[in-house]
């Protein structure tokens, strides 16, 4: 069996901290990131206001370049702290934290790139690990308590809403722009979610080709969003449910937790694993 040389102290109490969500201080960290998150995008969203940017346009671009410089130490850490760097650099989430890192460096050299911060929106996909979800999840696709499963999924599809609607409303921003009435990305998410739900005032439309089709797939998006919650995902979660119980595992889907490998970074480990089950680095 290959033996694996054991990562520095710091090295490893870096990978702690950064990693793992089980653990008091990676579970600050993932808070911490997670708040810095939500106030990034609605950074983004503030300068998007022309008298909002006109009056604290030097306060906006400060807070800007703070949070960037700790999303930039972030993916360095990251990137420092595992053994191989490139599976976190082309991971889901390393893609992600490197897009989001770039645009207000690139706002120097492109203009109008720094739109694509709102990319960080994505980011907050992170609080599935905050929450410790994945167990979550479990107990609910169990269906041992309706209340709780109907609540969990509510919030879900609330939460996948969101986030679609902060990205598509900035496509919309950036596709229309003044012309068409999408003044702001707050105003531009605004006219999404009415497109999304299929209300539609009509107080604002499209007028460009592109902005005409990317409103046709919302719309169509928006019936597909109704249909699954009541469709699709209900009769996952009853074929989760019958699965374990013809198993005689009710437990199953509730042991793996957030920990994460150094070498690797795979997360997705039994509470009992003391090795990684992707690369065999020990845990």
């Amino acid at each position: 069996m290959k033996e694996h040389k054991p990562q520095p102290k710091w090295k490893n109490k870096l990978h702690e901290v950064i990693y793992e969500a089980d653990t008091p201080s990676g579970k600050l960290f993932d808070i911490v990131l997670f708040i810095l998150i939500i106030f990034s995008v609605v950074l983004v969203m503030l300068e998007s206001i022309d008298d909002f940017d006109q009056h604290y346009h030097g306060i906006l671009l400060t807070l800007e370049w703070i949070v960037t410089i700790f999303f930039t130490l972030e993916y360095i850490a990251r990137l420092v702290s595992i053994k191989k760097p490139l599976k976190y650099v082309f991971s889901f989430y390393g893609v992600i934290d490197f897009l989001s890192t770039i645009p207000l460096y690139l706002s120097y050299i492109l203009a109008g790139s720094q739109v694509l911060l709102a990319v960080r929106a994505f980011r907050l996909l992170r609080i599935f690990r905050i929450l410790k979800l994945v167990k979550f999840i479990g107990e609910a696709s169990q269906l041992q308590s309706a209340l709780k499963a109907s609540r969990a999924k509510i919030a879900v599809f609330i939460y996948v809403v969101l986030i679609l609607s902060v990205i598509l409303g900035t496509i919309m921003y950036i596709v229309e722009g003044d012309d068409s009435g999408f003044t702001s990305i707050p105003r531009s998410i605004y006219w999404t979610i009415v497109t999304l739900t299929t209300v539609g005032y009509g107080d604002i439309a499209p007028q460009t080709n592109l902005g005409q089709f990317i409103a046709t797939v919302i719309m169509i998006l928006g019936y597909g969003i109704i249909a699954v919650p009541t469709g699709i995902v209900t009769a996952e979660f009853a074929k989760n449910k019958s699965n374990g119980s013809e198993d005689g595992d009710e437990e199953y889907l509730v042991h793996v937790n957030t920990q994460a490998c150094p070498s690797c970074g795979i997360e997705g480990h039994r509470d009992d694993a003391t090795h990684c089950f992707n690369c065999g680095h020990p845990l």
